[in-house]
């Protein structure tokens, strides 16, 4: 009784499975006659709902659960016959990851549109709103982030900032999400995960901590602060995708003169969406209050005698190799544009972020 019972089983699946290989090949056939224009979207849709379809076969009873796997072997196994090379198991467990992440982004309607009736009117409904924002190679590194609010994030900021995927793999291992949401209030985070990173205050440019592996420079008891200038110079393109939006490279050593003595900013930038200069100073060693006073004299220099009228007020940023947030307080008015960040010359490791953020996020809700 128990193995006609499970002939039966294996008999329904096949029946079931030939349909699948069917229909995965008509879809597969109709998405390669989209044009060029569509090809984005057309690959995209077209791994959802493979996704989709192996997802429902999978789990049709509990009974089949062990014949799960061999869904996508023979549903491989039959693309590439037909195909050849490009749907292999992995690819078919992605998509079917993809569905997974992804399946409240498409309605009943656009799926049965698209996969099943496979009506190009569907495009216009993706033209008026389009349900993914990035390539499927961006998919591809955005599923395995596993926390919601940080994979909508990077999404975005993909988006927005017309990362290419290995900008977004250095974004996600520098934890990017975690720097920006411990540099923010809970309302702020929040935020994040639904509009990315928006330049609006002083405040939403500062990182914790800033993130300089780029530079290649050791971890050792000394180096000076002209040789992380000098580094940073060399890879200046770098350190401006790492600083964030909207910053232009002015001057390094930008010297102003003060009853005839010189002073000089190790690096000025002006930041577009802000409408600022943004002046940085390079401290290696640990933060004291005299590198405060000395940035909060760079700053106001620069109100008073580099800002036209219509420009907003000079933010300053020290960057050091130890920061203490108490002195910064105690020292400077609570009105001042004057942030420290502390620099690390390696990524920093993500799962102690991430507890530093949940912990933070919890004691803002107690």
């Amino acid at each position: 009784m128990g193995n006609n019972s499970e002939t039966d089983i294996v008999a329904a699946t096949d029946v079931e499975m030939e349909q699948l290989c069917t229909a995965s090949v008509e879809l597969i056939h109709y998405a390669r006659n989209i044009t060029a224009k569509q090809v984005n979207i057309i690959q995209i849709m077209t791994y959802y709902s493979l996704g989709r379809w192996i997802v429902e076969l999978q789990q049709k009873g509990e009974k089949r659960a062990k014949y799960g796997s061999r869904v996508i072997q023979k549903l491989s196994q039959e693309l590439q016959r037909e195909f050849g090379k490009g749907f292999s198991e992995d690819t078919l467990k992605n998509a079917r990851k993809f569905y997974l992440t992804y399946k409240e982004r498409i309605s009943e309607t656009v799926f049965s549109l698209f996969a099943v009736e496979k009506s190009e009117t569907v495009f216009r409904l993706f033209e008026e709103k389009k349900p993914f924002l990035v390539s499927w190679s961006h998919y591809l590194q955005l599923i395995r982030i596993k926390n919601d609010d940080e994979r909508s994030f990077y999404e975005i900021e993909s988006a927005k900032s017309g990362w290419s995927v290995r900008t977004l793999q250095r974004q996600y291992s520098s934890s990017l999400y975690e720097r920006l949401a411990l540099s923010r209030n809970k309302e702020a985070v929040l935020k994040l995960a639904k509009e990315g990173n928006i330049i609006a205050r002083p405040e939403d440019i500062i990182k914790q901590p800033t993130v300089l592996e780029f530079l290649g420079m050791e971890e050792r008891a000394k180096y000076s602060e002209t040789d992380l200038e000098t580094a940073l110079i060399d890879k200046l393109q770098r350190f401006l995708l790492e600083l964030g939006k909207g910053y232009l490279f002015e001057t390094r050593q930008k010297r102003f003169t003060l009853n005839e003595d010189n002073y000089y900013v190790d690096l000025v930038f002006y930041n577009r969406l802000l409408r600022c200069y943004v002046l940085i100073d390079l401290k290696v060693d640990k933060l004291t209050h005299q590198d405060i006073g000395q940035m909060q004299m760079y700053v106001n220099y620069y109100d008073r005698y580099e800002k036209l009228d219509d420009e907003n007020p000079t933010i300053g940023i020290l960057l050091c190799k130890e920061k203490n947030d108490a002195l910064v307080e105690i020292t400077l008015p609570k009105d001042a544009n004057i942030y420290a960040s502390e620099y690390k010359l390696y990524l920093p490791d993500k799962k102690l972020l991430q507890q530093k953020l949940q912990e933070w996020i919890a004691e803002v809700v107690h």
